[in-house]
């Protein structure tokens, strides 16, 4: 056995590996397929101990998928078997992850120098198997030798928002070893939630744990229900689920937020806070004053907490959180102030600094580590602490130039819960856009790391904000297949050059996730479209396309759901009426994507000439004036291509119908989305003219008119003779105290200016 070992060994330390078209994520370092197969049936034996849970396991997925039963046994009586080996030639060429996998025709064989080696391996050996259900199970021969980059690969899920049972969890946690992910953040106190039971403090869990009704829509709407909500996990239910994450090689990190984030706890313990309270366990997303006062009781609260967690979890990190803590209440709190004076810090910030390195001795004494979102660096970082970049890669960049090591989430990559595909085709999320072709050109070491620099860049993970994700089936669909792109990029075996193989193999994988019943995004296949002006007629061009094949698409213009035998779409189609189009993409007759919908209000002004005095910004900015006139009315829940904005300039458009002709009513659509410095015009004018020269204002609207309608400004008007229409929109101008974006220039977002 030892000499077959030393063959491969020789054979992957001298062979550069052809490309190949196995369907596997993550792809392997080192691969040669062979010819040929080695067939699995009742005789095959897994030559490993009896004891060995990777024997077990994979023993019982065979039995899962296959029906074959195969015996687990380390007497060699079959020469058909696959064997788990933790013994190599040269130990020094593996980490604890590396392993050997080698098939020829009667046998599968992994070795590896630890039991996580041996479970990759199998991983691996799974993907091997037959996808589509058969009657004869077949393993390909090759050659596989592989090692991971990095070593912190990660996925977070957020608990606190919305509650997920242990049963879930585990299957997030399978769903991570099957893509070789090794580190499970879990995200288990806020505003909304406070989700880990603590013996000492039962009120965290008895009132923390529970809310009188959240936020449903979008945050814009400010809505609300009234169903109690909540939940929370025992201390046996987290041991449960740490036990079956080890077996899978997988270290589960809890997250304690603080001293930001903190409002369930202080519902439970208000006099851990500036005020005293009272408080109620929150329904509103977002980001909140009240928070953790540095009282040295609040020291003492905080470390018997972590006391408690740190006995649960075996982790080398702790996450203490540390984001997005406003200073509000620390500014008119009397303590605060004193001891900012007693201790010499400057501002608030440093106060922050303070309170970190007073929670990191304590964890350090403890014989861990503490790890923080970046803000943590605001005020000085912690002498001992690790740092997760998520506003952007700058914070990582900075602690790892001061040499502390960082786990790279960018919001612009790693945020499964922005939307994966056109917001108009996709459940309500967030917001942003972050496509699975986005995450895997993804590269975790920023380029202005030195070579030294760089190794302080443990790895990644991608982050699972659950406002608006209710349910397992609706995780699910935000992390697939967006978790295997990132697999990959973390494995260190992505190239963006060559995305459309690695989309062969994901798309191949897709089988596997319906086999098992796995929700996943089909924005892969998603039809994406254009409007475009219509020259020499009323209306506009809507062009549509697949990422696949365009000749595939149907579509139907009466509002009815494309089947296989609607319209072939083949050329832009004229709309030049108001009407629904609705469009699917098709394969072999079966629909591949989820179906595209979009409603069209044709009127006087659609595709007629727009001129702009100012202009929109960046991404805002797509279409210009035509966007203002194009039929589609943009969405107050998916600001996305269909809006312009405007950065503290005011939106005066001019519109000319063409000719001189009657009209009745003009409009405009407005947003107000605060937390993103969206806010509602001082005032709207409407003017109108027969010549371009004269303008007659016709209608105007206050700040406090536009609040009361909602952002849809209408007028009713009877005018003739009319050609030009001037809609002139005041920015609201800066963002007072108090304000989301305070000190900076509100944005102005308008769409669809209608003249009927």
């Amino acid at each position: 056995m030892t000499s077959r070992i030393t063959f491969f060994f020789v054979l992957f330390c001298h062979l550069t590996f052809a490309q190949h078209t196995l369907p596997l994520i993550p792809t392997p370092k080192e691969i040669k397929p062979g010819n040929g197969f080695f067939v699995l049936n009742s005789e095959t034996i897994i030559n490993a101990d009896k004891n060995s849970f990777e024997a077990q396991y994979l023993k019982e997925v065979i039995n899962q998928e296959f029906g074959l039963n195969l015996e687990i046994s380390q007497k060699a009586t079959t020469s058909s078997k696959i064997s788990l080996l933790t013994a190599v030639p040269d130990a020094s060429k593996f980490t604890n992850e590396t392993f050997y996998l080698s098939v020829d025709q009667n046998s599968a064989e992994i070795s590896a120098v630890s039991n996580h080696g041996i479970f990759n391996g199998i991983q691996t050996l799974l993907q091997l198997l037959p996808i589509e259900k058969a009657s004869v199970v077949k393993l390909p021969i090759v050659q596989i030798f592989d090692t991971p980059k990095y070593a912190w690969r990660g996925m977070h899920l957020d608990c606190a928002r919305h509650f997920f049972s242990v049963d879930f969890v585990k299957k997030y946690i399978d769903y991570l070893a099957m893509y070789k992910f090794n580190t499970f953040h879990w995200h288990l106190t806020d505003d909304q939630g406070w989700r880990i039971e603590i013996k000492q403090y039962p009120k965290l869990t008895d009132v923390g744990a529970w809310r009188n009704g959240s936020m449903v829509g979008h945050y814009n709407e400010q809505k609300y229900d009234t169903i109690r909500y909540g939940g929370f996990y025992t201390q046996d239910q987290i041991k449960e689920v740490v036990a079956y994450a080890q077996q899978r090689h997988i270290t589960v990190v809890p997250e304690i937020e603080m001293p930001g984030h903190a409002v369930a706890a202080l519902a439970a313990y208000p006099q851990y806070s500036c005020t005293g309270g009272p408080f109620e366990v929150e329904k509103q997303w977002g980001v909140l004053d009240d928070v953790f006062c540095p009282k040295e009781e609040t020291f003492t609260f905080l470390e018997n907490i972590l006391s408690e967690v740190i006995a649960l979890f075996p982790s080398e990190y702790i996450h203490i959180g540390g984001d997005e803590c406003p200073k509000t209440r620390w500014k008119s709190c009397g303590h605060c102030q004193g001891l900012m004076k007693a201790k010499g810090l400057k501002d608030e910030h440093e106060l922050q600094s303070y309170f970190i390195q007073r929670m990191e001795k304590f964890v350090n004494s403890k014989g861990r580590k503490i790890i923080g979102w970046d803000e943590i660096l605001e005020g000085g970082l912690a002498p001992n602490a690790a740092v997760m970049s998520w506003r952007g890669t700058e914070g990582g960049i900075a602690a790892a130039k001061e040499k502390h090591f960082v786990v790279m989430t960018p919001g612009s990559h790693c945020y499964f819960d922005h939307y994966q595909g056109n917001p108009q085709n996709e459940p309500l999320a967030i917001g942003g856009y972050t496509p699975v072709e986005k995450v895997y050109a993804f590269n975790p070491i920023p380029k202005e790391l030195s070579s030294e620099e760089a190794q302080y860049i443990l790895g990644a993970q991608a982050n699972v904000w659950t406002e608006y994700i209710a349910s397992p089936e609706q995780v699910e669909y935000m992390i697939f297949p967006r978790m295997m792109a990132l697999s990959e990029v973390l494995w260190g075996t992505s190239n963006p050059e060559k995305y459309a193989d690695f989309e062969k193999r994901m798309i191949q994988q897709f089988t596997v996730l319906k086999q098992k019943g796995i929700q996943y995004s089909k924005a892969l296949f998603e039809i994406t479209s254009e409007v475009m002006p219509k020259t020499g007629g009323h209306g506009v061009l809507f062009l549509l396309k697949s990422n696949q094949s365009g000749d595939s698409i149907r579509y139907t213009t009466d509002g009815t759901q494309p089947t296989a035998q609607s319209k072939s779409y083949d050329q832009p189609l004229e709309i030049t009426k108001s009407q629904t189009i609705k469009a699917t993409y098709f394969e072999n007759g079966l629909a591949k994507s989820n179906v595209a919908e979009q409603f069209f209000r044709i009127h006087k002004a659609t595709s007629q000439l727009v001129s702009l005095q100012n202009q929109p910004k960046g991404s805002y900015a797509k279409g210009g004036g035509f966007t203002l006139v194009d039929g589609i009315k943009g969405d107050t829940a998916k600001f996305g291509q269909h809006w312009l904005g405007f950065s503290g300039t005011d939106l005066i458009a001019t519109i000319d119908l063409g000719s001189k002709q009657k009209i009745n009513h003009l409009s405009i659509g407005l947003l107000s989305s605060p937390s993103s410095w969206i806010y509602f015009p001082k005032k709207v004018t409407f003017q109108v003219s027969e010549d371009m020269i004269q303008f007659k204002t016709v209608g105007t609207f206050s700040f406090e008119e536009i609040q009361k309608a909602k952002g849809q400004v209408e007028l009713n008007c009877k005018n003739k003779n009319i050609q030009f229409v001037k809609v002139t929109v005041e920015n609201f101008g800066t963002i007072p105290d108090g304000q989301p974006g305070a000190g900076n220039k509100a944005w102005l977002f308008a769409d669809e200016i209608t003249v009927e």
